[in-house]
């Protein structure tokens, strides 16, 4: 590791740097302003914080001004997600309520006994001799693994805004806020979350304001007042229910699916409820949230939740018996996380356990590829870790696949992970990014079921799994899909509620395979001692890793556009357009904002005419909360900005580019998950100390692939945040579920 005295760039003659560099607000960087449900994990996270990318008020009032003739084009990724997401709520919900009714006999029975019962039933009724069922031949894989074909290159995808509620909903919810004082512009988001009937809503029940994003309680209580006058109060239950909906949708913005009823009680006291109890047993008797206990989390506790909300009164716990955590979730997460629970063992279950793949798994190429192969053999679900290099092992598994003739793909979070993988697998159709797949626009589409035309799924990255996502794509995979969860836990988790990944290991659910091949190099050998809690020096007689400190933000900004314009480019031979900046966060002096500002200038100075935007700037794209798509700004038309990402055109229309459209020269590592650069500079000004955390160093360190630059400033936070032991930072029912599985594994 290379120690350079202030001033000093790497190279022989570092050149001197006169650029003017814009000095932003002293405020202290904010690592989870543009980070959907950033990552809750080390990073400073303003809980009041309300930015987010592609979700703010500004652009959901944007959205309902979409109209262009181009409606009869195919769906785009967004709208696709969106749809798998609405169509898996609704079964769920559908299952829900079915749990209320009478449950026919075997009807919850699936998979091979549910085979079983009807072989007895139409023996006894008569309908089939008992001898058709025995002999049966064993079942073929799904197809035989097509030939690799040339990739067709993709047409131009324009990416629109969801379609907004009517104008005439818009005009009477805008009627309703002007009356009670709120911003108009808040009509369209409002109209489009609180549906047709919006504007009676509100009038009725004011704080209901709080569902549309960005709007704060005190913003609702100002609403409420002007519009009940007398009559509205600190405990009205509609503003207690409405409190803690809105408590619980915070929380999982930071990546929890449930809270401690005792934590959402404190926060409730904290907005001047006067008895938080009884505003927690209304919102449970209304449905606003569904309580769970510690012990029995496979179903809600209804019972235990009347007798809270008609008596109040609490079971005894037994001297020296720790009372059963309780918790508070809503009904979206807790069934997500239920379906996720129930669908990942009926994976186990229906699995063929006993296949022969001894001769794939002796050419895998390494004893850990070995061993995954014979593992994915004998289960249907399988968990694997490991670092960057590890990647290699999920490849050879999907290559030993496809040779026994099945339909094995691999699914990426991000375009960059699927490119690689595509490159290690020299087939680009068996490489995929998760958004691609679910949307049907990547990857071997769908059967006559519905079901993902696969017989082996290896997802990679599954540390940024969300537990929504994950719920669409299990319930996706058919009977007897095998499904492998691969990635590196110690990175940052996912941008979305759940720690899906994180769960299924610490509850042992299914086999795991670890990973032996270390990650080669000066920087694997400085990530993977970070992995462990040390920050050790290296020895990089290339350059590979180098410190610059700095004594303040202002140099910190300095010194990066010196090293990404000047020095990396001279002395290590990455080009700027290969060198990714990643800092704590967005705002400060030397968050993304800062420092793109500074890097455009020095590297695409312009006027930015395309609303802030030149041809040739560094973007990131947000299509929707969770996904960063690097790009390029190409053009701007009538039409919308034209981004070229990663050789994919894309348009995104002009009411959408302020919200889903930032510069991409400097990212938060957050957004950064999922990708890497040959060449990485990771700013860590003074007053990013609070942000810091193993696992968010983990992640900005390995990012880099043949070069790590440290702007460091922050002197002994950084060993401190590395040395402190990463602990579960949010909370989540899948563990529980998955451990009173009959399928957990010890």
């Amino acid at each position: 590791m290379t120690a350079l005295p202030r001033g000093e760039t790497p190279g022989p003659s570092a050149a001197a740097d006169d650029t003017v560099v814009a000095d932003t607000a002293a405020a202290a960087p904010d690592p989870s302003a543009e980070d959907v449900g950033g990552d809750a994990s080390g990073a400073a996270t303003d809980p009041e914080a309300e930015e987010t990318d592609g979700t703010d008020a500004a652009g959901a009032a944007d959205s309902t001004d979409t109209a262009d003739g181009e409606a009869a084009a195919a769906l785009s990724e967004a709208e696709a997600e969106l749809a798998a997401q609405r169509e898996l709520r609704e079964r769920i919900e559908k299952r829900k309520a079915e749990k209320g009714g009478p449950i026919a006999a075997g009807a919850k029975l699936s998979g091979p006994a549910a085979d079983l019962l009807a072989a007895v039933r139409a023996v006894e009724s008569g309908e089939k001799p008992g001898a058709a069922f025995f002999d049966a031949p064993a079942p073929a894989p799904r197809r035989v693994a097509p030939a690799p074909a040339p990739v067709r290159p993709r047409a131009s995808e324009p990416v629109r805004a969801p379609q907004g509620a009517s104008a005439e909903a818009v005009a009477a919810v805008s009627a309703v806020l002007a009356e009670g004082g709120a911003p108009e512009v808040l009509a369209g988001p409002a109209a489009q979350t609180l549906g047709a009937q919006a504007a009676d809503v509100l009038r009725e029940d004011p704080w209901q304001l709080l569902a549309v994003a960005g709007v704060r309680p005190e913003q609702a209580d100002g609403f409420a007042r002007a519009l009940l006058g007398a009559d509205c109060g600190p405990d009205d239950e509609r503003r207690t229910a409405a409190l803690v909906g809105w408590l619980l949708e915070r929380a999982a913005l930071q990546g929890h699916t449930a809270l401690d009823a005792s934590a959402v009680r404190a926060a409730l006291a904290e907005r001047v409820v006067t008895d938080p109890e009884a505003a927690v047993q209304h919102a449970v008797a209304e449905g606003v949230v569904l309580v769970f206990q510690e012990e029995g989390l496979d179903e809600p506790a209804d019972e235990g939740a009347e007798e809270l909300a008609e008596s109040g009164e609490q079971a005894e716990v037994s001297a020296g018996q720790e009372p059963p955590q309780v918790l508070l979730g809503l009904d979206r997460y807790a069934l997500a996380e239920e379906s996720l629970a129930d669908g990942l063992a009926r994976l186990v279950n229906a699995c063929e356990k006993d296949a022969d793949w001894s001769e794939p798994a002796a050419a895998a190429g390494s004893p850990s590829a070995a061993e995954l192969v014979r593992t994915v053999a004998a289960g249907g679900l399988v968990a694997h870790t490991g670092g960057e290099a590890a990647r290699a092992e999920p490849a050879a598994l999907i290559t030993a696949a496809r040779s026994l003739g099945l339909q094995a793909v691999g699914a990426t979070h991000s375009v960059d992970g699927s490119r690689r993988l595509a490159e290690a697998l020299g087939d680009p159709s068996a490489a995929v990014t998760i958004a691609g797949l679910l949307s049907g626009a990547e990857g071997p589409g769908r059967d006559e079921d519905g079901a993902i035309a696969v017989d082996l799924l290896v997802v990679l990255d599954a540390p940024q799994l969300d537990v929504e996502t994950a719920a669409i794509l299990v319930e996706s995979l058919a009977d007897g899909t095998r499904l492998v969860l691969s990635g590196d836990p110690g990175v940052l988790g996912s941008a979305g509620a759940g720690r899906v990944f994180a769960d299924v290991l610490a509850a042992r659910a299914c086999p795991q395979v670890v990973s032996r091949t270390p990650d080669p190099g000066p920087i694997g050998e400085l990530v993977s001692g970070i992995g462990i809690g040390e920050l050790n020096q290296v020895e990089a007689p290339g350059k590979e890793v180098v410190i610059v400190p700095v004594h303040d933000a202002g140099e910190a900004v300095h010194r990066t556009v010196q090293l990404v314009a000047d020095s990396v480019p001279r002395a290590i031979g990455v080009p700027s357009a290969d060198t990714q900046v990643i800092t704590v966060g967005h705002g400060g002096p030397a968050g993304t904002r800062a420092l793109n500002t500074a890097l455009k200038q020095r590297l695409n100075a312009g006027p930015g005419r395309f609303g802030g935007f030149d041809p040739g700037d560094r973007v990131v794209h947000i299509p929707t909360p969770g996904r960063t798509v690097p790009g390029v700004v190409v053009s701007a038309d009538a039409e919308g900005l034209h981004l070229d990402c990663a050789g994919t055109p894309v348009v995104v229309p002009q009411e959408r580019v302020e919200s889903s459209v930032r510069h991409g020269w400097a990212l938060s590592a957050h957004q950064a998950t999922g990708m890497r650069w040959p060449a990485v500079v990771v700013v860590l000004p003074g007053d990013a100390a609070q942000g810091l955390s193993r696992a968010w160093v983990y992640t900005a360190f390995s990012r880099g692939e043949r070069h790590l630059s440290v702007v460091h400033g922050v002197d002994q936070a950084l060993p401190r945040a590395v040395a402190q032991s990463p602990s579960q930072d949010r909370t989540t029912r899948l563990r529980a579920l998955l451990e009173a599985l009959p399928t957990a594994t010890v």
